[in-house]
């Protein structure tokens, strides 16, 4: 696993591209996985991070850790965030009617317009809850065909930081989800550490809630 570090004078952070990933039949080594870690730096770290023209960035954590929050602030190009495909039908419908009864359309909603990001073949930004793995599967498959790279951007904090969070926006997940969300994000950040990435995913940075305060930036070079 290679480690990089980002220094305080550091104003941006630009990804090195990398071969994308070959299909397992014709190469069994894939690259080496990068992560960098900008967790516990007091602010000090960058304030944008560049990737290459044709790579995706899934952006994961808890709920309420700040995950759109970090989109709309940062992402000025093509983004998909399940959360604006909610408030967009939220607008619509009846207010007395229960989310529950149509969040399979807003499901449908929110992956029919990744698809169609997708498609556009530009770096595109993408919201992940954590605990829907076949999505990252369909962003890798969908990164080594356009020969890009899959990156993983977590954002690590606590639970009560993220209860706090859902608690600030006036909306959350139920108990049973949350811990749901807690158990595979647990793990997810345990295999990162070690240096184990999702399958597919070459790059992961970890950001905690003063690097993702910093950030200012989330773009696609070229």
């Amino acid at each position: 696993m290679n480690r990089t570090t980002a220094y305080a004078t550091t104003t941006g952070l630009a990804l090195p591209e990398q071969p994308a990933a070959p299909a397992p039949e014709k190469c069994a080594e894939l690259p080496a996985p990068v992560v960098r870690d900008l967790r516990d730096r007091g602010g000090h770290s960058p304030h944008a991070l560049l990737f290459g023209p044709r790579d995706l960035v899934v952006i994961t954590g808890l709920p309420g850790s700040g995950k759109s929050t970090l989109m709309e602030r940062t992402v000025r190009g093509p983004r998909i965030d399940s959360q604006d495909t909610r408030d967009a039908w939220d607008r619509r419908m009846p207010r007395w009617l229960p989310y529950a009864l149509y969040r399979p359309l807003v499901r449908l909603a929110h992956y029919a317009g990744l698809r169609r990001a997708l498609r556009s073949g530009e770096g595109v930004v993408v919201h992940d809850c954590g605990t829907q793995a076949w999505v990252r599967g369909w962003l890798a498959r969908e990164a080594r065909r356009r020969e890009g790279t899959l990156h993983l951007l977590l954002i690590d904090v606590d639970a009560d930081e993220a209860l706090a969070g859902q608690r600030e926006r006036g909306r959350g997940v139920s108990r049973y989800a949350f811990l749901r969300h807690r158990s595979a994000n647990t793990r997810l950040l345990r295999a990162i550490t070690e240096g184990s990435l999702p399958v597919g995913c070459t790059s992961a940075i970890l950001l905690d809630r003063e690097a993702a305060g910093v950030l200012r930036r989330i773009a696609f070079t070229g």
